[in-house]
């Protein structure tokens, strides 16, 4: 289930904003007590698909990547 936040009218974001919202958050979040897992060599991945509404979808976004 997709929830949705409602915020007043007069409430404007910015990446300031989400900055600070971040810097607040940060001191909460979890660090994983291991290390993470080694990269995979590229000649070990097989099979690899993307289903074509995925690729339609970043294919159409004009901003993606530039």
């Amino acid at each position: 289930m997709k929830r949705s936040v409602v915020l007043p009218a007069d409430t404007s974001e910015s990446m300031e904003t989400l900055r600070g919202d971040c810097a607040r958050m940060a001191p909460h979040w979890v660090v994983p007590a291991t290390a993470a897992a080694a990269p995979v060599p590229p000649s070990l991945i097989h099979g690899v698909t993307v289903p074509p509404s995925s690729a339609r979808l970043i294919d159409e976004m004009s901003e993606y990547g530039d």
